[in-house]
């Protein structure tokens, strides 16, 4: 890679918000965001000989994607301890959730359990799965009126759009989350 061509790649950086990748035979070799310059620049001084002239820029859209690719990752194939203090932030993070609010000492809501964790690994990536022990986070049980459990909320761009109350067949909840997913 000439110098040219490297003046090229720093013009183009400080234009616009890009995130760069240096390829080499298909396998990326570095990446780095915008605010990694200084990074880039030192990748090439590093790679430039090996590179053979293959340096990708791609634009925002490679941004987009790689939040989507982090946000898929934060829905684990388990259900997500839920608590108090993190409630709205998790829910506001994802576009739709199934909250499980449940007690250890309730029968029908360990009979779910098992139920819950099977959904989690089904819709790993589409829908956040988590649990909330009402026992020791009363503040959001209060503010969403939970009165028999088990009890499912289901959240839709951090409202909630549905509710399931009672221990029932994992068929039921699929077809309530299969009509909030679209």
């Amino acid at each position: 890679m000439g110098p040219q061509n490297l003046e090229i790649a720093k013009k183009s950086l400080r234009k616009r918000d890009l995130t760069l990748s240096i390829v080499k035979h298909g396998e990326v070799i570095f990446e780095s965001a915008s605010d990694g310059i200084s990074g880039f620049l030192e990748a090439v001084e590093k790679f430039g000989d090996r590179l053979e002239g293959t340096v990708y820029i791609r634009e925002k859209k490679l941004r987009e994607i790689m939040k989507l690719k982090e946000k898929k990752q934060e829905m684990t194939a388990e259900p997500v301890h839920i608590t108090d203090s993190n409630f709205k932030e998790t829910v506001d993070k994802h576009s739709t959730a199934l909250i499980d609010c449940w007690a250890p000492w309730c029968g029908p809501c360990l009979t779910l359990a098992p139920t819950i964790e099977e959904l989690a690994e089904e819709y790993a990536g589409k829908v956040l799965i988590g649990r909330l022990n009402v026992d020791e986070n009363p503040r959001t049980a209060e503010r969403f009126q939970i009165f028999s459990i088990p009890t499912m909320l289901v959240m839709k761009d951090g409202r909630e759009v549905d509710r399931i109350v009672g221990l029932v067949h994992k068929k039921y909840i699929e077809v309530i989350l299969r009509k909030h997913l679209g």
